[in-house]
């Protein structure tokens, strides 16, 4: 019996995937598990406001200690200075429920920023739509 010698074969490589740095993936954790712990905040001087606020982003600090998180909010603009607030008087109980659910060894601190894009966004669009049946009209 005579033993072949095998001939081996370059690996078939798989396509390239993006892969995501850890600070992507602690801001993606984050954002997920606050937007669902903004459903469970019971203190009723803030719970009213948060089914408004939706949240847009996070962006951790290099060092872990801080974490910028931004949000939307479906609130008359007269009402923002109350949601901004709420949403820092909460950040207590959420960033506590926040080290619960996630491991991490320095959980940061976080501070809400009022995220304007999506306003912008839709006043843009609006402006697109004007401009679109302002030249409809005219060519009637």
């Amino acid at each position: 019996m005579t033993q072949g010698r095998r001939t081996s074969r370059p690996a078939a490589r798989l396509p390239t995937m993006k892969h995501f740095s850890r600070s992507d993936r602690v801001n993606e954790q984050i954002h997920r598990e606050l937007s669902e712990l903004l459903r469970q905040v019971k203190d009723p001087r803030v719970a009213h406001l948060l089914p408004l606020v939706t949240l847009t982003g996070v962006e951790v600090s290099p060092d872990y200690a801080h974490a910028r998180v931004f949000y939307t909010c479906m609130a008359p603009e007269d009402r923002r200075p109350e949601v901004d607030r709420g949403l820092r008087h909460a950040a207590g109980f959420l960033r506590r429920e926040l080290g619960r659910r996630i491991r991490i060894h320095h959980l940061p601190e976080l501070h809400f920023a009022f995220d304007a894009s999506v306003e912008r966004g839709t006043h843009l669009s609006q402006l697109i739509d004007e401009a679109v049946g302002s030249d409809r009209r005219q060519q009637e």
